[in-house]
């Protein structure tokens, strides 16, 4: 194999080719988890500190150094396209992001601006510098889904029952579908240009998609999903396709256009393979919180989903939502070297 990003284990595993070893990141790599990264954070804001990037390489890099990860994901966060579009929003510690002025009718939606890919020239930037220091690494872009950024901004923040959202997807579909597209144009803008700045792959995170039914799914998110993850399909890298609770969503996921479909730890990967079909590769899905046990029963949990994940085409592991801030980082680490030594 030679030593491109592009011939890496984890690109070849999303296209369900032969691997040397399964590849191994984690969702939220780059983070509170890491006392290298809280510092670094000191005095800087989320949105700030998305918007530099100077501290963007240093952290996207953090966990690289640190765990001998077989990706990068870069840091960033799923609303930092719609601020740089000029939506009024704020990501506010130990809360998340709340919107200035929360979207409800046709007016608002007409008012959402258009992502200008100037407007996030950073991010371009950011990449540009990742390249060189990561080598043969590859570098995941990432985005949130249309479904999980129009709960942000009708909610005006995050939210545990979704509402808001619900009554203006039941209550006015189309004005539902014309925020979605508007969000759906912004995201596709968003993974373009981490695509073209070089990133080997990129990932849609729809973390709050399984709050709905697969009939509600199917109706009023998937057309939106399907038409970012299309709209790349010409882009040459593969598109991982990612949510919360959605067991019950994974056949509709897989629909939605992407090569690989993450899976959180509710369903065993083996069942998963077999829901999403084997035209995917799947990713995932250890439990976060089983980081917290001991080691034996991080090992015996660890080779359980490496076992699953051999009914797919092909298998990228990583946890089956984002890394707990209160994890300990050496048994990242430890959990890296046992995946590659397996």
């Amino acid at each position: 194999m030679s030593n491109l990003p592009a011939d890496s284990a984890l690109v070849r595993a999303c296209r369900g080719l032969d691997v040397p070893r399964t590849p191994v990141w984690f969702m939220r790599q780059a983070g509170r988890s890491l006392p290298e990264y809280r510092k670094i954070r000191q005095g800087a804001g989320m949105l700030e500190s998305c918007r530099r990037p100077d501290l963007v390489t240093e952290i996207t890099l953090q966990p690289v150094r640190r765990h001998d990860v077989d990706a990068a994901i870069l840091f960033s966060d799923i609303v930092v396209p719609l601020a740089a579009a000029g939506v009024d929003l704020d990501i506010v510690a130990g809360t998340g992001p709340v919107v200035a002025e929360p979207i409800r009718t046709a007016d608002d939606v007409a008012g959402l601006p258009v992502l200008e890919p100037e407007a996030v020239d950073f991010v371009a930037e950011s990449v540009r510098l990742l390249l060189p220091e990561l080598g043969a690494t590859p570098l995941i872009g990432f985005a949130g889904a249309p479904f999980t950024l129009a709960s942000y901004l009708i909610e005006g923040g995050p939210s545990r029952t979704y509402l808001k959202t619900k009554a203006m997807m039941y209550g006015d579909p189309q004005l539902w579908h014309a925020l979605c597209d508007r969000l759906a144009g912004i995201t596709v803008t968003f993974l373009q240009v981490q695509i073209e700045a070089g990133v080997s792959a990129v990932q849609l995170f729809d973390s709050w998609a399984g709050a709905l039914s697969e009939a509600d799914y199917r109706q009023y998110v998937l057309p939106h999903s399907s038409r970012v993850l299309g709209g790349l399909a010409e882009a040459g890298v593969p598109r991982i396709h990612f949510g919360v609770g959605t067991g019950l969503l994974l056949e509709a996921m897989g629909e939605a256009g992407a090569d690989v479909v993450g899976v959180d730890w509710r369903t065993p990967l083996d069942r998963a393979a077999q829901i999403v079909g084997p035209d995917h590769s799947v990713q995932g899905n250890l439990d976060p919180a089983v980081l917290f046990a001991p080691w034996e029963v991080v090992e015996r949990e660890a080779r359980r989903v490496l076992e699953q994940g051999k009914a797919a085409r092909g298998h990228v592991f990583n946890l089956g939502h984002g890394v707990m801030p209160e994890t300990d980082p050496d048994v990242l680490t430890r959990l890296v070297e046992l995946i590659h030594s397996v």
